[in-house]
This record gives structure tokens, sequence and C-alpha cells, in this order.
């Protein structure tokens, strides 16, 4: 005890001040340490929640994000089959249209072609006719005179002139 004495330490003053200093850790456990504590884990608690919704909230717009570029892509593909019925569409009414005008311009080309053939069988007809009432007024002028080749010639002209 003497070297703490030479030292300037006092027994009752060290324990005083080790029972002091043990007093003081207790108050400051108690007073500052478990709110301090517990301030720290509610802070630790909060940045958690934190994290963890914005996990959530990521995984969310990841989630979102996808069904959005799915939906997306259907309404892209609904499009596609759209144009595609359209086109289709189109082109049936196209060919309908055109099978339609060919049967108009057939039936019109049918309807000339008899309108034609009627015309051109009258025509024939008059032709006949004419050339009938010819070879009758002919044969009467042959008959009534005997020709040689010069009134032969004379009498057709007549005839002709005549008829014309």
């Amino acid at each position: 005890m003497d070297a703490l004495g030479q030292l300037g330490i006092s027994l009752p003053g060290l324990a005083t001040q080790l029972i002091s200093f043990i007093i003081l850790l207790i108050i400051l456990k108690k007073v500052l340490y478990g709110p301090i504590v517990k301030m720290l884990d509610e802070r630790s608690d909060k940045i958690k929640d934190s994290l963890e919704t914005a996990e959530r909230v990521q995984k969310e717009s990841a989630e979102s994000q996808a069904e959005a570029k799915s939906q997306l892509d259907a309404a892209r593909a609904e499009g596609q089959e759209l144009i595609a019925q359209a086109r289709e569409m189109a082109d049936r009414y196209r060919e309908e249209e055109m099978e339609q005008v060919k049967a108009e311009i057939q039936e019109a080309r049918n309807r000339a072609e008899t309108t034609i053939q009627r015309e051109k069988d009258a025509v024939v007809e008059e032709i006949r006719a004419e050339f009938a009432g010819i070879a009758i007024t002919a044969a009467e002028k042959i008959i009534n005179q005997s020709l040689d080749e010069k009134s032969h010639k004379k009498l057709i002209d007549d005839v002709l002139q005549e008829n014309s």
C-alpha cells in the first residue's frame, strides 16, 4: 500500500472514485444508453422498412413494366391481325368487283355481238332481196330483147343506175 501512497493514491479515495464511476456508468446506461440504443434500433427498423418498401416498389415496377410490355405486344399483334384481315377483305372485295366487271363486260359484248349479227343478217337479206330484184329486172329486159355484147353491157349499166 505504501507504493500506492507514494504515488499519491489513497485506497478510500480510489474506492470512492471506483464506486462513483460504477454509479455513473449505471446512470448513463439507464439515462443515455437505453434511449440512444432504442433510437438507433428505431432508425434501423425505419431503414429496413424503407429498403423493403423500395424493393417492393422496384419489384412492382418491374412487374408493371413487364405487364405493360406484354399488353403492348398483344396490342401490336392484334393490330397486325386487324391489318391483315383488312387487307384480305380488300383483296376479296377487289376480286369480287373484278369478277362483276368482267361479267358485265362479257354481257355487253354478247349483246353487241347479237346486235351486230342481227344487223348483218338484215343487211345480207336486204342485199339478197335487192339483188333478186335486179336479177329479175335484168332477166325481163334480156327476155324482151336479144343482146349482143355491147347492148349487154349497156343493159347492166342501166339496171345498176336505176337501182342505185
